[in-house]
C-alpha cells in the first residue's frame, strides 16, 4: 500500500460515461446508441456506430465522490474533479474540470471531447479529485480505482483483457458446475465481475466459440456468442436487483460496483419514460412485493438481447444462410 504525507479521501470514487455523440463535418451529430458504450466493461466503441466521417466525440461524463470530499470539517480546500484522457500510442494527455451537481457534493458532472485525429488506439480515462491539503496546491486526494478505455479501432465495447471467459470441464469441476454438466455454458455473478465458464465436456463449444472456420461455422459463432451475452446480461441483472441496499425509508441505493452500473444501463430499456432512479424504485417493488414481476420478465429480456446485439447478429445470420443457400443452388 502506498502511503501519503498529507490526508487522503477515503471511499470510492467512480466515473461514468452518460451518453455519447459523435460529430463530423458541417457538424453533424449522432448519438451514439447504447450497446456502443458499456458501463460494465466501462468501455467506448465509436466504431459500433458504423459512420466513419465522424471526427470527433463529446462524452457526458459523471463522477461519484464520497460526501467527505465537501465536509466543512475537512482538511482540504480547493476542491476539483477532474478527468483525465491519456493514450500512450501518441503521447495525448487531455485534462478535464467538473462541475459540482446535485447530491450534495457527491456528484460531479461535466463533458469530455476527443478529437479522432489525436488518438490511434486505446485511450484510457479516469477521474482524479485534487484539493490544497497542508498549504500545497494540486494534491490528489482520491482517484477512481478503473478507467474507463475509448477504443477507436473496436465495433464492440469489449474490454479484451479482463473478458470473465473461463473454460473448465463442468464433470470434475466445481461442485455447482458439475451439477450443470449437461449445459454448455454457465454464468457465474459471485465474483468482482461476471465470469462466464465454457464447459469444455460439452463436444464442439469451445472450438466453435473460439474458432475461425467456414462461413456456416462462423454465422453460427456469432449467433451463440449472442446468446451467451444475453444470458450474462440477464444474469447480472437479476444478481444486481436482488442484492440492494436499502435506506431506512425504504429507498433502494444503486451499487457502487458493476452492479450499479448494470442497473443503470439495463433500467432505461425495462422501465422505460422514468428517470433511472424512480425505475430502480419500481422495479424493487414489484420484485419484492405480490405483483409486477412477472410482467417485467420480458422487458428484462428485451433489454438483455438488445445489449447483446442479438437483433442484428440474427439479421446477419439468416441473410449469411440465405445467400450461402443461393449460392449452393446455383
Amino acid at each position: 500500500m502506498r502511503a501519503y504525507p498529507y490526508p487522503r479521501l477515503p471511499g470510492v470514487v467512480s466515473l461514468r460515461v452518460e451518453s455519447v455523440e459523435l460529430r463530423g463535418p458541417d457538424d453533424i451529430r449522432q448519438p451514439l446508441e447504447t450497446n456502443a458504450f458499456s458501463t460494465v466493461e466501462q468501455v467506448v466503441a465509436p466504431g459500433a456506430s458504423e459512420r466513419d466521417d465522424w471526427e470527433w466525440l463529446r462524452m457526458k461524463v459523471s463522477a461519484t465522490v464520497p460526501g467527505r470530499a465537501t465536509a466543512p470539517d475537512s482538511p482540504w480546500t480547493d476542491l476539483a474533479v477532474v478527468v483525465v484522457l491519456s493514450e500512450g500510442a501518441t503521447n495525448t494527455r487531455i485534462t478535464t474540470a467538473l462541475a459540482p451537481g446535485a447530491e450534495g457534493g457527491r456528484q460531479w458532472v461535466g463533458q469530455v471531447d476527443l478529437w479522432r485525429a489525436d488518438h490511434l488506439d486505446r485511450a484510457t480515462m479516469s477521474v482524479h479529485v485534487v484539493a490544497t491539503v497542508d498549504g500545497v496546491v494540486g494534491r490528489e486526494i482520491a482517484a477512481s480505482t478503473k478507467d474507463w478505455i475509448v477504443d477507436l479501432k473496436s465495433e464492440a465495447p469489449l474490454r479484451e483483457l479482463q473478458l470473465g471467459l473461463v473454460e473448465v470441464g463442468f464433470r470434475k469441476g466445481p461442485a455447482w458446475l458439475q451439477t450443470l454438466e449437461e449445459m454448455p455454458w454457465a454464468v457465474d455473478t459471485s465474483g468482482d465481475l461476471p465470469v462466464v465458464h465454457i464447459n469444455t465436456d460439452f463436444e464442439g463449444v469451445s472450438e466453435l466459440v473460439g474458432g475461425n472456420g467456414t462461413s456456416v461455422d462462423n454465422l453460427v459463432r456469432d449467433l451463440l456468442t449472442a446468446q451467451m451475452c444475453t444470458d450474462v446480461w440477464t444474469a447480472v441483472f437479476h444478481t444486481a436487483i436482488g442484492d440492494l441496499e436499502i435506506e431506512d425509508d425504504g429507498t433502494p441505493l444503486f451499487p457502487l460496483d458493476w452492479r450499479g452500473e448494470v442497473l443503470r444501463e439495463m433500467l432505461p430499456d425495462v422501465l422505460p419514460d422514468r428517470p433511472v432512479e424512480d425505475a430502480l424504485r419500481e422495479v424493487h417493488r414489484r420484485r419484492t412485493g405480490t405483483s409486477g414481476w412477472t410482467d417485467l420478465q420480458p422487458r428484462i429480456h428485451y433489454a438483455a438481447t438488445r445489449r447483446a446485439d442479438v437483433p442484428k447478429v440474427l439479421g446477419t445470420t439468416i441473410r449469411g444462410l440465405n445467400s450461402i443457400h443461393r449460392g449452393a443452388d446455383a
